[in-house]
């Protein structure tokens, strides 16, 4: 029954008849804390309740037939409970109206002896058909039915919500039921007639209406497109807010590329670069000679050569006496950067300096003196950099490498103002190319720039997916590439023994020791080394000390060693598909092909398209479309990755026309407004304030 009282869709949820204090805690785990909570809480599916029929209607309109059969819903009381003895264990009951019986019976459910008992009025679905002359419903559905007095329910489609056990579908809808009439009632639809006419979209009001008591599948699929253009047209209008907000009033230090600057930084290279190279640089290089800030994405598939082009932006800065700073995910990434534009800017006069969590008290209170003082041009850390106590002299670029793992506050943090009021230009890199949805949505505020095609001399690496029991024929054949002057990786996924049977670096290395690898000379790297300790071991490891490393993902980025050609990876079903492809780019970057062996037995049907993904394809593109479609974009850049919040109700896998569209309304809308200050508008920016405001960094733009 619905209520009368005009529910606002801020009021608390305890406003919600029914819904008491431990109610209220329990939907407050769901994330519902108010009435449009509850109104946003979409069901999942519909499933088709048929119309009440009585007893000998249903049998009335049932032929004699015994292979007959037709769904139907009844109403009535047990009137009897029956368990036969027999192998295969049922419960029948008879259930009985005014107009006659009806026989229910369940198989293999022996929970129901205590739920079912003579005397209880019920309702029952299924499937009615004749049994050696009786009319019978085997295994039905079925609800307690208190309320003697409900009139017999028509057909409908009946919503169901995702849910708990300590709070079923069936009352979460009898909460939506109560507040869904009034509390439309007062909801104001922030979407313009005019967009909404044009892309034929139902009200805000009915489409709530719509979507949790539609009266067929067309009614609820028209209602879910319009929820879902609002969460995308929002995202859409924050981020081309915030794209024309920094390029119209923010200003960045315009840094030329001269010939006479180019011709001394493509001297530090010890190779050419290739033509995607030289055309990305040529991109980065127009962005940078503008006092427009730069806000560039530049993909690149596992070894394409991002490094080099980052290195010629930074350059580019130091030719022009300013600073900048490249930013890693992680320590190991951060010292594989450092060592090797150290070695390439070896005998140059520009200062490379490294900041880390881990970085000796002593030597980072020296470091941050140097950077405050501007000696230190090019600076590579990690989130150290974000820390209150790195102040730059004049930071001109910021690099972000791997940067679906840094949230979009962190991205803002390193663009706040210097002295002169001038924030750095920002070049974001990713060895995980975004799928197309995706690049239009959470980076819809970045120019892109790809690098596709390998270096010169660069060949696939051969993939194999093996099971457990073939793990001694994979070291066998890891042990005669050794033998023949080569080196490998083991990557295990644990760091040290567990009770879940994970391999771990510390077992698997006294077990390769004293079996398939025994005489070979192996080293082990994991994240919980000091970096003194990383940093002896890869430089041993470079230096063919070492053979095979037996490592967790800390290798999984930024690691080049020309003379490793197989990559040997323990449990494959516990790795992201990403993951996986970056683990498989350590090897085969030298003159050799590199083999990859992806050691798994995946009990999930998630890890079984994993590993046949990766064992597929090469391209690392054609993997992140493969890794979305699997995962789901919820889990590949959901709230923790992008900062954002996810979606409730659109769909990015199957929603990109509707994405197109809201993205070119957005456009238009901000051209027009780019401050969404007009009248048309005021519902709408306190909608995206509200949800973006903080995680976009929308404050600023006033």
């Amino acid at each position: 029954m619905t209520s009368s009282t005009p529910f606002q869709v801020d009021a608390d949820i305890t406003v919600v008849p029914g819904v008491g204090p431990r109610l209220a805690a329990v939907l407050g785990r769901m994330e519902i804390t108010t009435v449009g909570g509850l109104l946003d809480h979409i069901p999942m599916r519909y499933e088709h309740e048929h119309a009440e029929s009585t007893i000998a209607e249903v049998d009335a309109a049932l032929p004699d037939d015994e292979g007959a059969a037709a769904n139907v819903s009844v109403r009535g009381e047990i009137a009897a409970i029956k368990i036969p003895p027999g192998r295969r264990p049922r419960i029948e009951v008879t259930l009985e109206d005014e107009t006659g019986t009806v026989q229910l019976v369940w198989f293999n459910a022996p929970w129901l002896r205590n739920k079912l008992r003579p005397g209880l009025r019920l309702v029952a679905e299924g499937r009615a058909k004749r049994w050696r002359g009786y009319l019978q419903i085997g295994n039905p559905q079925w609800r307690e039915e208190d309320d003697v007095e409900t009139p017999a329910r028509d057909a409908r489609l009946r919503p169901v919500y995702p849910a708990s056990e300590d709070l079923p579908s069936r009352r979460i809808e009898e909460f939506v039921t109560k507040v869904l009439e009034p509390a439309t009632k007062t909801l104001i639809d922030p979407l313009p007639d005019e967009i909404r006419k044009s892309r034929a979209l139902k009200r805000l009001g009915d489409a709530y209406r719509d979507i949790h008591q539609p009266e067929s599948p067309r009614d609820a699929a028209d209602a879910r497109r319009r929820l879902a253009f609002d969460e995308l047209l929002l995202l859409q209008l924050g981020v081309m807010m915030k794209r024309r907000h920094l390029r119209e009033t923010m200003k960045a230090a315009p840094l030329a590329l001269t010939p006479e600057i180019e011709k001394r930084i493509l001297g530090r290279f010890p190779f050419e670069l290739t033509p995607d190279q030289r055309q990305v640089c040529r991109e980065i290089g127009a962005d940078l000679a503008r006092d427009v800030p730069t806000n560039r994405l530049l993909q690149g598939d596992v070894g394409a050569g991002k490094t080099a082009v980052a290195v010629h932006a930074m350059l580019l800065a130091a030719a022009h006496g300013h600073q900048s700073a490249i930013m890693a995910p992680t320590g190991i990434l951060a010292e594989q950067h450092h060592a090797s534009i150290s070695r390439m800017l070896e005998g140059a006069e520009v200062e490379v300096g490294l900041l880390t969590g881990s970085t000796p008290a002593k030597e980072k209170r020296v470091l941050l003196e140097r950077i405050a003082a501007g000696d230190v041009k090019l600076l590579i850390g990690t989130h150290a950099l974000l820390s209150e106590g790195t102040v730059f002299d004049d930071l001109a670029l910021v690099i972000i490498d791997e940067q679906h793992r840094f949230g979009v506050e962190q991205r803002s943090k390193l663009r706040r103002p210097n002295a002169e009021g001038r924030v750095p230009h920002v070049l974001v890199m990713t060895a995980t190319p975004i799928p197309r949805t995706l690049s239009l949505t959470v980076f819809g505020d970045l120019d892109v720039s790809v690098i596709r095609h390998l270096p010169p001399g660069r060949t696939p690496t051969v993939t194999r997916v093996v099971a457990p029991s073939k793990a001694p024929d994979v070291y066998g054949y890891l042990a005669e590439r050794v033998a023949a002057g080569e080196q490998g990786f083991v990557v295990v996924p644990a760091v040290e023994e567990s009770d879940m049977g994970l391999a771990d670096v510390e077992n698997h290395l006294k077990m390769l020791a004293a079996g398939p690898l025994s005489g070979v000379r192996l080293g082990a790297i994991h994240g919980r080394m000091s970096r003194d300790e990383r940093e002896g071991v890869m430089d041993r490891f470079r230096a063919r000390d070492i053979d095979v490393l037996v490592a967790t993902v800390v290798i999984e980025v930024g690691v080049d060693v020309p003379n490793a050609t197989v990559m040997v990876v323990e449990h494959a079903e516990r790795f992201g598909l990403a993951q996986l492809h970056q683990l498989r780019g350590r090897v085969g970057r030298g003159e050799k092909r590199g083999v990859c062996a992806l050691i798994g037995e995946p009990t999930t049907e998630e890890g079984r398209r994993r590993l046949e993904a990766i064992g597929g394809t090469e391209d690392g593109f054609e993997i992140a479309e493969l890794d979305l479609g699997i995962r789901g974009p919820g889990e590949l850049f959901g709230a923790r990755q992008s900062g954002l919040p996810p979606f409730r109700v659109a769909d990015l896998l199957n929603d990109l026309d509707l994405l197109r569209l809201a993205r070119q309304d957005a456009a238009d809308w901000i051209e027009r407004d780019p401050r969404l200050l007009g009248p048309d508008a005021v519902h709408m920016r306190r909608r995206l304030m509200a949800r973006y405001g903080a995680t976009l960094g929308l404050g600023d733009v006033g």
